[in-house]
């Protein structure tokens, strides 16, 4: 029996394994695009890597939030993963530069403290870091069955 349901998945069912990564994905980036939208610029007071350290901050809050509508649209969809999915890691390596990481530590005993959910004064970039873990999952594997990248590499097959 095992065997016939581990076959019958291979068959039928593994294609769909990325949508469970994309819907996930597209909730949390796509809250975090919405609070953004409809909050106010906080930017101002962080240090961003080169070089999105020389866009202004303004320009940098509006491209993270469109990002962070846009993208979890074309999740959802299944369009454009691969590419949505590198856009988004990029923001999330921002991020934890900018955020997440933590303002000093001295040895790897101090970094590690910032693998947390919660900040103690230490970082957190435990949540983000599984998110870039996902996200390059998905861009190294695609989109899967239940997506309109699927349907356009059908389309152009034929």
């Amino acid at each position: 029996m095992p065997n016939w349901l581990s076959g019958y998945f291979d068959r039928n069912l593994q294609g769909l394994a990325p949508i469970f990564l994309r819907l996930l994905l597209a909730y949390e980036f796509g809250e975090a695009g919405l609070e953004k939208l409809h909050g106010e610029n906080w930017f101002a007071d962080l240090s961003f890597p080169f070089p999105f350290s020389i866009l202004p901050t303004d320009f940098s809050w509006t491209l993270a939030t469109g990002i962070e509508i846009i993208a979890p649209i074309a999740l959802i969809l299944g369009f454009m993963t691969r590419f949505f999915s590198a856009a988004l890691m990029v923001l999330t390596v921002v991020a934890i530069a900018a955020v997440h990481w933590p303002a000093e530590w001295h040895t790897l005993a101090e970094l590690w403290k910032g693998y947390a959910i919660t900040d103690q004064g230490y970082g957190n970039y435990k949540l983000p870091l599984v998110y870039l873990f996902m996200l390059g999952s998905l861009m190294l594997s695609g989109s899967g069955g239940l997506a309109i990248d699927n349907g356009l590499k059908q389309r152009t097959a034929d």
